[in-house]
């Protein structure tokens, strides 16, 4: 079983799962799985032989767990119905994303993290309405988001990092209004930070760093839901807004390797809580304010920059 391909694989475990249950699969889907079948042969499991009959659908059908997988994602997995989990993490998949995809309207969770995909990601995929968990972090996957990624209202969590996405980060992600944690880090984004991501009611982390992200910081993302905020090793320039208050609320916030310039804001000494902060390699000038946060933090998140000083740098 060593050798078996991701796609022998897939239709083994779901006809293994397809038990009988009081509503029956439609006719189409039952004629594509009879093909299937048909077209399969596997003489020494017996993997096919309890598949028979006319109720072949199963109302949770989940698909996860599995290892050392290899191959495609075979598109016909994007024809059944009722399949909620598709957890693939950690295996070696191949090709692309299942042009399709977008036929699982039940899917709430899509987790291919760590594998070997290549291609875009499918304009289809916007159409899955019940979708919760998005992760392909730790692909090859290139290309720009869908401009209408905004559809995707049940989204909880979009993890799309370490990939080669590119363009602009679509203003619609800020619609979905569930949103929690957004990873779009070590990909190739470029223009400004949207501002519309800083309204964004439980949007909790948010990590864009590794890009080629410009423009400014948007002010409304020290005062927002985010406590953890990375942006370091872009391109964006400007002052880092002074504008912390009671709302902020940072477990780390990481402004490294940016071109930002002028004071470090005295109103950060204002802000709720402020774990860590990283300003260094930047053209941050002036003293660095006493007192929270600063009282606590290393001289390594302020190195590198034009002319910063008081402690834990030289005095001024």
């Amino acid at each position: 079983m060593a050798t078996t391909t991701f796609f022998y694989t897939l239709l083994a475990i779901i006809l293994l799962s397809l038990t009988s249950v009081s509503n029956a699969c439609p006719p189409s889907d039952r004629a594509a799985l009879l093909a299937v079948r048909a077209a399969l042969k596997e003489p020494y499991l017996g993997i096919f032989n309890s598949w028979k009959g006319y109720d072949c659908c199963h109302n949770c059908l989940t698909i996860a767990d599995w290892k050392g997988i290899s191959g495609p994602i075979p598109p016909c997995i994007a024809y059944l119905p009722f399949l909620r989990v598709l957890d693939l993490i950690g295996n070696k998949l191949t090709g692309e994303i299942p042009t399709d995809i977008g036929r699982l309207s039940r899917l709430t969770v899509l987790n291919v993290a760590d594998n070997q995909l290549s291609g875009t990601i499918p304009r289809s995929l916007t159409n899955l309405s019940s979708l919760m968990h998005l992760d392909i972090r730790g692909n090859r996957i290139s290309g720009t988001l869908p401009i209408n990624f905004g559809k995707l209202r049940m989204l909880s969590r979009a993890l799309l990092s370490r990939n080669k996405l590119n363009g602009l980060i679509p203003y619609t992600i800020s619609y979905i209004y569930r949103l929690s944690d957004l990873d779009l880090s070590l990909n190739q984004f470029s223009g400004p930070i949207p501002a519309s991501l800083g309204k964004m009611a439980v949007l909790a982390t948010l990590n864009l760093d590794g890009n080629q992200m410009s423009g400014t910081i948007p002010p409304n993302l020290i005062n927002s839901s985010i406590s953890i905020l990375n942006l370091s090793r872009n391109a964006i320039e400007g002052y880092i807004p002074d504008v912390f208050g009671p709302r902020s609320y940072f477990t780390a916030i990481d402004l490294s390797y940016n071109k930002l310039r002028g004071r470090i804001p005295k109103s950060i000494s204002s802000a709720t809580y402020i774990g860590h902060l990283d300003v260094s390699h930047n053209h941050l000038c002036g003293r660095i304010p006493a007192g929270s946060p600063f009282d606590h933090l290393e001289a390594s998140s302020f190195v590198y920059n034009d002319c910063l000083c008081g402690k834990p740098l030289r005095a001024c």
